[in-house]
């Protein structure tokens, strides 16, 4: 953890001083560039301000005189001595007066020098010839002379014996205005480089100053208002993460109004939240257990109270009988059912009560007793769902129906009176072999409307035939794109495994639903129930 904050203070604090250097980098090289430019400005003026003087006290109507005759006169040696004094004076390295070959714009002839005494450099006499400038001088004289205007600014130049000069050009006219020579000055600038070096060195010093009081008051800022708060944060969220426990005061003190301030109060709720939430979650899970060991209870109980024992009437071999229900929640809506009234009548019923879990197994519980019971009293399908739909009318306050079918098979005939209440018709298996649907209409479902009466049906079983009835949860079992299984695959499926008994014909068909919906949730109760009639007087078929 200590390392962790003294990372953050040596990232804060690495910053700071770069971008501290890099500003007084910037400042720096920005004034140095200006402070250099206003004073070559200046040396630049001075040259010019010293040429304009000297070219007042020139005679350019006897320069050629002079060149010709390489004598010199009185007036001559007074321009001398004044351009000498000039030179003194102005502190300039040298004034030089030159007629230029216009050949090559190279060669200079001079007429007068004048040398500063402290340059260290000699005079050129009268008619002294000078050969090999530098371009850019060259280009300069040749405007000079030429267009008898000024050197293009200045030309900054550098000897090792003098140092950095400014150099000033100017045309000398004679009477006539014709350009006959040129005039040079050449100003020292010494005290350019001098006062470069020294705003440097106090722009560094001062620079470095500033920035070390900036420094050491910024990191007590930063300690008092970030560091500091930092630490103690994150401190408490880790002992929180390692205890779950809160704490009232660990950032109390943190009275900032700032990012640092909300994030501390937001802490301190935090840990309020998820304390509370752990505790409600505790229950909640509590709740939930007490709630899942509560529904495998009425999961085995609703298992219970459908037949599960197959062959459920081993003696009797006049039919085989075969049921399932697979719940898409612990509970589930569905539900089957079979059971002798008398020694001759056999009734089944199969049901599909709207909705899901629990509340439908509730209401499953109800219908399927009322259904059984009624039965067992004599009366007929239509009679029994009659009967059975008026008493689930009754307080049926949430709207909830049940969609069933139920037929009595007179097992000495065949003879099969069935009622169908809104559900799925049934598949039969005749003697041709191939399982077709019932084409009898559907009636209403029950706990729908009161005082519906019921139609019954009949049919006639034949040694052989076999009765396979379902939920929509078969034919509606849906893949991961939302494909519905439906009637012609239900159909397709049964005829290809039209030679299998009661229980293997369903088992046949849940392998296949589960291979058509994959990894897709089941959405529904499947339920499945097959009933193959034998026949009166049928032998009784060993098992084993």
């Amino acid at each position: 953890m200590k390392k962790l904050h003294n990372s953050l203070r040596a990232k804060l604090l690495l910053g700071i001083i770069v971008f501290s250097a890099l500003l007084g980098a910037s400042i720096s090289f920005l004034g140095y560039q200006e402070f250099t430019s206003v004073l070559e400005q200046q040396y630049n003026a001075e040259a010019y301000h010293v040429a304009e003087m000297a070219r007042s006290c020139l005679n350019p109507d006897k320069f050629d005189e002079y060149l010709s005759t390489g004598q010199t006169d009185e007036e001559y040696e007074e321009i001398q001595a004044l351009l000498d004094d000039l030179t003194e004076a102005m502190e300039a390295t040298f004034i030089y007066v030159a007629r230029v070959d216009k050949s090559d714009y190279r060669t200079l002839t001079y007429i007068y020098d004048s040398v500063n005494s402290q340059s260290g450099f000699s005079r050129y006499e009268l008619g002294y010839t000078h050969i090999g400038v530098n371009e850019a001088y060259v280009e300069d004289v040749k405007n000079i002379v030429d267009h008898g205007g000024s050197a293009m600014g200045y030309m900054y130049t550098y000897v090792s014996e003098s140092g950095a000069h400014a150099t000033a050009g100017l045309p000398v006219s004679d009477s006539s205005g014709e350009v006959v020579a040129i005039l040079g000055v050449e100003v020292p600038m010494t005290i350019l480089d001098e006062a470069r070096m020294a705003y440097v060195y106090h722009v560094m010093i001062v620079t470095v100053v500033v920035l070390v009081l900036f420094l050491a008051v910024y990191l007590l800022f930063l300690n008092r208002s970030l560091i500091r708060p930092v630490e103690k944060i994150t401190s408490e969220a880790k002992r929180f993460a390692d205890t779950n426990v809160k704490s009232t005061d660990a950032l109390a003190e943190i009275h900032q109004r700032d990012e640092i301030g909300i994030l501390a109060s937001s802490i301190t709720k935090m840990e309020a939240d998820v304390e509370n939430y752990i505790q409600n979650l505790t229950a909640v899970t509590a709740e939930k257990e007490r709630i899942s060991t509560e529904l495998s209870v009425a999961t085995q109980i609703q298992a219970d109270m459908l037949p599960s024992i197959f062959p459920p009437f081993p003696n009797r071999t006049e039919f085989e009988i075969y049921a399932s229900m697979r719940p898409a929640k612990e509970v589930g809506g569905d539900f089957y059912d079979f059971f002798l009234t008398d020694e001759d009548h056999l009734g089944i019923v199969i049901a599909d009560v709207s909705g899901k879990g629990v509340p439908a197994a509730l209401f499953m519980v109800i219908a399927k007793t009322l259904i059984k019971n009624h039965a067992q009293n004599g009366e007929t399908p239509a009679e029994i769902f009659t009967s059975v739909n008026d008493q689930l009318c009754e307080n049926n306050k949430e709207g909830m129906f049940v969609t069933a079918w139920m037929g009595i098979l007179e097992l000495s005939s065949g003879k099969l009176t069935y009622v169908n209440a809104g559900h799925n018709p049934p598949l039969r298996k005749t003697e041709d072999g191939r399982f077709e649907y019932f084409k009898s209409p559907a009636g209403f479902v029950l706990a729908g409307l009161e005082g519906i009466p019921y139609k019954q049906h009949e049919e006639h079983l034949n040694q052989g035939d076999m009765l396979y009835l379902y939920t929509d949860g078969v034919t509606e079992a849906a893949d991961v794109s939302e494909r519905l299984y439906g009637e012609d695959r239900l159909q397709n499926t049964l005829n290809a495994n039209v030679g299998l008994a009661p229980e293997e014909l369903i088992l046949e068909v849940q392998k296949d639903i589960s291979v058509f919906v994959g990894e897709a949730d089941q959405s529904d109760d499947i339920t499945m129930l097959c009933l193959e009639f034998h026949g009166p007087n049928a032998p009784k078929v060993s098992k084993g």
